[in-house]
């Protein structure tokens, strides 16, 4: 049984979206549609029959082969923190705009269902970043992307203590610092200056944001290490992240981050690659002089 997920619907896409459960239908591919996306659909979409929907993932895990992403990548995101350590496959069709993970556009909705019905597509395993806490913090602690310290509102920097496995590793003072997968280094620590890790590297990149020291640059380690963080400043608050998920924190919190005990596999097709992603959609590698 397909899960469809999305946050939110554009009624120009209501087409597209009936087109897609058309298929599904036409192919006796059962599915299942989440609450509140089916009433973001609201009398926009028109149905072939009545669909069935559930409000809690829990309802229909035990039953589900796949999960259809109906968004951009912070759908994707959402989707694997629903999936939790289930690592149910999750395929991304992108109706929103870069679409780095749903890399698949809504103009091959055909491809995709095709592609669901014959098995002929790939799972990519996406490490995850997993994040301890000395107090309650997230009720999912754990993200595909990143981890982030910042500081709140228009506070002045903070200073960010790193151990690496329990060893000073460096002090940062910073807007903030970003902790991400090789998933996330093509997302928000790319833009603060950070390298791009290929997906099976086994590495995390750590990278300042908008230090004030000149001399400090983003750092690669192994994702076998264990990072723990004591941050202060001037402020009596700041942010911690994970993905697009944040909570305020003080100096009182410690925080350590390592690779998840679980995976999240991502659907690519066969002609599909993170290569392939970078040239298309980061314009890696183009000739931008003429």
């Amino acid at each position: 049984m397909l899960v469809i997920f999305g946050k939110t619907f554009t009624p120009s896409n209501a087409i597209l979206m009936q087109e897609l459960f058309h298929l599904l239908d036409k192919k006796g591919l059962k599915y299942v549609i989440e609450k509140n996306f089916m009433h973001e659909m609201g009398n926009d979409v028109k149905f072939d029959r009545s669909p069935d929907v559930f409000k809690h993932f829990s309802e229909v895990k035990n039953q589900t082969e796949m999960v259809l992403s109906i968004g951009g990548d912070g759908t994707i995101l959402d989707s694997v923190v629903m999936v939790k350590e289930s690592q149910i496959p999750i395929f991304g069709i992108n109706f929103g705009r870069l679409g780095f993970l749903a890399s698949l556009g809504k103009d091959k909705i055909y491809e995709a269902v095709d592609a669901i019905e014959r098995g002929q597509y790939m799972i990519d395993k996406r490490t995850l970043i997993e994040l301890q806490c000395n107090k309650p913090l997230f009720e999912d602690s754990f993200a595909l992307n990143d981890m982030t310290i910042q500081r709140k509102d228009q506070s002045s920097m903070i200073t960010v203590n790193a151990y690496l496995n329990g060893e000073m590793l460096n002090t940062y003072w910073a807007d903030g610092l970003i902790v991400s997968t090789p998933t996330g280094s093509t997302g928000y620590s790319l833009s603060c200056g950070g390298p791009i890790l290929y997906p099976t590297s086994g590495n995390f990149a750590i990278t300042p944001i908008a230090p004030h020291n000149l001399n400090v640059r983003p750092m690669v380690v192994s994702d076998e290490v264990v990072l723990s963080f004591e941050v202060t400043g001037r402020g009596d608050s700041f942010l911690c992240t994970l993905d697009s998920r944040f909570k305020s924190i003080d100096s009182s919190f410690q925080l350590a981050v390592k690779k998840a005990p679980f995976c999240a596999n991502i659907v690519q097709l066969t002609d599909q690659s993170f290569l392939s992603a970078l040239k298309s959609k980061l314009s890696w590698g183009m000739d931008q002089r003429n």
